[in-house]
């Protein structure tokens, strides 16, 4: 799996957090991960790790995003938007292997696939704030 790939994966994970209790997200990590063919260990335990490290974090990242944009708080966003910019954020800031631009534009093309039609220069916006 191409890291694009991964990445979308990990986005899909914590959007499905927004729906289910933390108490329920190992059933649904596990059941999730079931239901991707030919998936390797490596991958499930990147996407794993990456989605607890964000989950970790989450409160320093979500300030950070409330702190970038005006007007929109974390509460009032789209869960879409706010999950892809979570991710972008934990990756800007704490993910070193990461390039800040391709956290960037890669949460682009994340809120150009899954948001709405605003959802790509919204994220670019706060992101751009962040950089």
């Amino acid at each position: 799996m191409k890291r694009r790939e991964l990445r979308e994966h990990i986005f899909k994970l914590l959007f499905l957090g927004e729906f289910n209790e933390e108490s329920e997200m190992p059933d649904q990590l596990r059941l999730y991960f079931d239901g991707l063919e030919a998936l390797k260990e490596e991958e499930q335990v990147y996407m794993e790790k990456k989605y607890q490290k964000v989950r970790e974090n989450l409160a320093g990242i979500d300030q950070m995003i409330n702190d970038a944009s005006k007007g929109w708080k974390t509460s009032r966003m789209s869960k879409v938007d706010l999950n892809i910019l979570r991710l972008a954020v934990y990756e800007m800031k704490y993910d070193e292997e990461i390039p800040v631009k391709v956290a960037i534009n890669e949460a682009v093309e994340l809120g150009k696939s899954f948001g709405g039609e605003e959802s790509a220069h919204f994220i670019n916006g706060i992101l751009g704030k962040l950089a």
